[in-house]
């Protein structure tokens, strides 16, 4: 027991500090997000296909905000179903199923004739972006290196926001050269291509070696080790995941039953805490909606698509950003710094919206438009250059191997369930109370979400997964 409460007074100590990255890893990181990709991409791709199909599908308020939360929805129940299964079929055998939904999905939505058959499209979709939510970052977890984890899993939040980037150039590019009623069926059918490549890709990925240590192979973890670390790092790596697989196993098979054990349901709320907080700015109604949300602030179609892509683009570079942060910052300040400043730009937004009239002289107030958007920009700074990116790090991080498909499943389930409540109401929060309504709300519940990380979010830093698993359990043990 006296080791398996050790940590060490400096976490970035042990060999793993020296490891060196083999390029192989970083290959199978790549393949892996584009489940990310995917994941932004359709997410992403609905803010600007609603400008075209609300005609077409004769769209009100009540079924715009079905027709972008379904999708959310079926990623709520994606995430749980994928977290259970990934424990006994293995992480790598999802993302390949996922890729299929993703496919098969994307067909539906492009080709649907009404709006049922587009939230059915949307529901079945989002199964896959809940399931590559809660796999992804797990198996990029479990195969990297600590040193490197953090830059490596944070690469699925790049993808995230770049697929979010390419949606949103191909909703103003498809406008722009094939503008008509069919554009947004254009715009859904191009996540095709991507969902092909992720399952031909992952055909070629290993699994990882903690989830072949828990099924008894450690021959078959020791072969991926090789290829994935530096010689001198294999076997001392190995040694340490087969003492943390046995300690579990002699706890029992991780069950839903077992987070009525203090400690581990102290972890998995945590963990659901985490992934709501995140929600909870608010971060979604910019993403989903910015091109409604600029049009009802004075801006054309055409303008407000075009502004869009500068939502993107932050996010991307502000994601590049983040992930530089956490190789040199630890997860804790950037959570603190991130939800802060996403609090205080939310205020702003409100208050721009709240104090500037929205026409001057019978014409539009540009100014107000473009402070509205400057407000996004900012906001988009603080969320993707430091909590989004830490988010889905603490995930992959914080819970124990026996468990950490069922706890990863149920974290995103909340995850997607603030996501789909959020974007299910922002449009009639819009209705009722106005931009500066709904942001002011959003804001409020940031103060929250302050509060919650100053008390709660731990340091993780530099430790392996299985230092990370014994700290939790000194400290939610009162061992620490």
């Amino acid at each position: 027991m006296e080791k398996e409460l050790y940590i060490s007074s400096n976490p970035a100590s042990g060999p793993n500090s020296a490891t060196r990255t083999e390029p192989f890893v970083k290959i199978i990181a790549l393949v892996a997000t584009l489940g990310g990709l995917l994941f932004g991409y359709d997410t992403g791709v609905v803010s600007g296909a609603l400008l075209f199909m609300r005609g077409d599908l004769h769209l009100t308020p009540f079924t715009t905000g079905l027709v972008t939360s379904s999708l959310l929805f079926g990623a709520a129940f994606g995430a749980l179903a994928a977290g259970h299964l990934a424990d006994g079929l293995g992480r790598r055998r999802i993302i390949i199923a996922l890729a299929l939904i993703f496919a098969l999905g994307a067909v539906g939505s492009a080709l649907a004739p009404d709006v049922t058959w587009m939230i059915a499209s949307r529901l079945f979709l989002g199964f896959a972006v809940g399931g590559a939510a809660a796999t992804v970052p797990v198996y990029i977890a479990e195969i990297a290196p600590a040193n490197k984890r953090g830059q490596l899993v944070t690469l699925q939040e790049l993808m995230i926001v770049s697929g979010q980037l390419l949606a949103y150039i191909s909703n103003a590019t498809f406008n722009d050269i094939w503008g008509g009623e069919n554009t947004w069926r254009w715009m859904l059918a191009l996540s095709i291509v991507p969902a092909v490549l992720l399952w031909i890709g992952m055909i070629f990925m290993p699994e990882t070696p903690r989830w072949h240590v828990m099924k008894g192979r450690s021959q078959a973890a020791r072969e991926v080790l090789e290829k994935t670390r530096a010689a001198e790092d294999v076997e001392w790596e190995l040694e340490e995941i087969e003492e943390t697989i046995e300690e579990n196993r002699q706890r029992g098979k991780g069950r839903l039953r077992d987070l009525a054990t203090p400690w581990l349901m102290k972890i998995f709320l945590l963990g659901v805490g985490i992934a709501a907080i995140q929600q909870l700015t608010g971060v979604n109604t910019i993403m989903y909606y910015a091109p409604t949300m600029l049009t009802a602030a004075g801006l054309s179609n055409d303008a407000a698509l075009f502004a869009t892509i500068a939502n993107g683009v932050i996010s991307v570079v502000m994601t590049l950003v983040g992930i530089w942060l956490i190789g040199k910052v630890g997860r804790r300040p950037l959570v603190l710094i991130g939800q802060m400043g996403c609090t205080c730009c939310l205020f702003f937004i409100g208050l721009v919206c709240w104090l500037m009239p929205e026409y001057l002289n019978g014409t539009v107030n540009l100014l107000r438009a473009y402070l509205v958007l400057a407000g996004m920009l900012m906001f988009l700074c603080f969320q993707q250059g430091a909590l989004s990116p830490v988010t889905w790090l603490l995930l992959s991080e914080i819970f124990p191997a026996r468990m950490r498909g069922i706890c990863m499943g149920g974290a995103v389930f909340s995850l997607w369930i603030a996501n789909f409540a959020i974007s299910m109401a922002f449009p009639l929060l819009l209705a009722a109370f106005g931009l500066a309504g709904a942001f002011f709300i959003f804001a409020a519940i940031g103060i929250g979400g302050s509060v919650f990380v100053v008390k709660f979010i731990p340091e993780t830093r530099g430790r392996s997964l299985e230092q990370v698993e014994h700290y939790f359990y000194a400290l939610y043990n009162g061992k620490k």
